[in-house]
């Protein structure tokens, strides 16, 4: 009986070890793709004033180790900087296009990038939050 226990706990625990290393594994995966800006805190301009024609996007290639995406006006991309939760675009050293544009959109988005230091994804992998240490600072749909 001893021996039958035995097995059935370490088996209980070899399937819950296996089940948590891939729920991981498929957190930093939903990363990759296009993801279409829906909130960023912080201006007083209503977020459809800010961003009336284009909302911004990011797009991540993680075989690449790659970001990039558009602010509304002009396009950008760098270096991919993720170690788990944690991420970094103000030394990513990102390239930008510079067409002139019109309003404070692609600006205020911009400098709230640089501001980011970490991520987290929704259980749905739908919905992803840039956080600037415990505050969301902007919101992402997956496209």
């Amino acid at each position: 009986m001893k021996k039958v226990f035995l097995s059935l706990t370490i088996l209980c625990l070899a399937i819950v070890s296996c089940n948590s290393t891939k729920s991981t594994v498929n957190k930093v995966d939903s990363l990759e793709g296009t993801w279409e800006l829906n909130y960023i805190t912080g201006p007083r301009i209503a977020f459809e004033g800010l961003y009336p024609d284009k909302k911004p996007t990011i797009v991540f290639d993680l075989k690449e180790n790659r970001v990039s995406g558009n602010n509304s006006c002009n396009s950008y991309m760098g270096a991919l900087k993720v170690k788990g939760k944690k991420i970094d675009f103000k030394d990513a050293k990102l390239a930008m296009t510079m067409m002139a544009c019109e309003g404070q959109g692609g600006e205020i988005y911009m400098s709230t990038l640089e501001k980011i230091d970490s991520y987290s994804i929704s259980e749905d992998g739908k919905t992803l939050n840039f956080i600037m240490g415990d505050i969301a600072m902007m919101r992402f749909t997956k496209k």
